[in-house]
């Protein structure tokens, strides 16, 4: 058996799939925040954890802030200040609103500068896929917390399946 050499890279997935994949996984966070009634997604918490609304208001303060700053090559520092929200209602709003951020700034990302590094808020240095990476994985975990969450209050979470 002989060994082939690529001549050209295989591409596993398009940026636009990425985004795609991502925006599913936004989707179902967002269901999974209007099955919350209003108190307890603010003052629900289990073991110490955060409630779900600072879990939201964490990615909500990373996703678009970050794809902004790659764009701009800003390595201002991390804050949710802008972020917070006293209503389930400017929550969602927020979440759409950062939505449309996400599409406009991953869109002026070239796919060639995925595999560059970047600092992101001064402090993580890495390529900038693996950052887009953490963004989907660091909210899939927090969307597992939602989902105890809401299981602890006898509400049924939306299927993870249907994003």
């Amino acid at each position: 058996m002989t060994q082939q050499t690529l001549t050209q890279p295989s591409v596993i997935l398009t940026p636009e799939a990425l985004l795609k994949h991502w925006q599913g996984h936004r989707n179902l966070t967002r269901r999974v925040i209007e099955k919350f009634p209003e108190h307890e997604l603010f003052h629900f918490s289990i073991g110490g954890m955060r409630t779900f609304a600072q879990l939201a208001t964490e990615l909500l303060s990373i996703a678009g802030p970050s794809l902004q700053a790659i764009v701009a090559n800003d390595e201002n520092p991390y804050t949710e200040e802008r972020f917070t929200c006293d209503t389930k209602e400017a929550l969602l709003q927020k979440w759409d609103e950062e939505t449309e951020v996400i599409n406009t700034y991953y869109a002026q990302i070239p796919a060639e500068r995925f595999s560059e590094v970047f600092n992101l808020f001064g402090q993580y240095k890495n390529e900038i896929i693996q950052s887009i990476f953490y963004f989907i994985d660091n909210e899939n975990h927090h969307r597992g917390q939602g989902y105890v969450y809401l299981r602890a209050l006898n509400i049924e979470p939306p299927f993870f399946w249907e994003r």
